[in-house]
């Protein structure tokens, strides 16, 4: 599927209750969460876990779970995003799972998050970002590069805001993934449906 719009969380930016807000973003008409939740113990994530995936059935919206093999396991939840160190070390544990992602950075680590069994990938980062202080953006001619490169799904990340998400998938990205807009606004619908108009105007 083309033009993804993927929630990245970060319940630290929210301005309400993080539940509340996954509420928003899951009926806002993105296509994917992604659980990014890294800093909590297997046992809070399991609790988040349930809680967010409820919330997702329920809008029709995929929940992708990060990092925590083993709660996917335990929730018998096949769906994973690796930082691709993860992937390559735990692939053998997730070959069953229907949904498998990876975070890269260049086209050698593409390469290798593919040769792992990654079935999309995000690539970053792509604009300039808090996330990234100091660091700089790699840029649509990177991302453009690594898309007629690699024969998957690719997710930009990084940067990326109502504003500029179309550059994205002007590049090529099947998807964008975005994280302080989604988590910070109390209105992500109109940040959906920006995205998707801006993408018509083109």
């Amino acid at each position: 599927m083309c033009n993804e719009i993927i929630c990245v969380t970060n319940r630290k930016l929210c301005k309400i209750d993080f539940l509340k807000q996954i509420e928003l973003v899951a009926s806002s008409g993105v296509d994917k969460i992604i659980l990014r939740e890294k800093d909590l113990s297997e046992e809070e994530y399991l609790s988040i876990a349930k809680k967010v995936i409820n919330i997702c059935m329920k809008n029709n919206t995929e929940c992708i779970l990060h990092s925590f093999i083993n709660i996917a396991k335990r929730l018998d939840y096949k769906k994973i995003h690796l930082p691709l160190h993860v992937l390559q070390s735990k692939h053998g544990e997730i070959s069953d799972f229907d949904a498998i992602g990876a975070s890269t950075h260049s086209l050698d680590e593409a390469e290798e998050a593919i040769k792992y069994g990654a079935k999309y990938i995000t690539v970053g980062h792509i604009f300039q970002t808090n996330c990234k202080k100091g660091l700089p953006p790699r840029g649509l001619e990177f991302l453009s590069s690594i898309c007629k490169s690699a024969n998957l799904p690719i997710y930009a990340i990084g940067g990326i805001n109502a504003e500029n998400a179309h550059l994205a998938f002007e590049n090529g990205a099947s998807g964008v993934c975005l994280m302080s807009e989604f988590m910070e606004s109390l209105k992500p619908y109109e940040i959906v449906q920006k995205i998707k108009n801006a993408e018509i105007q083109v």
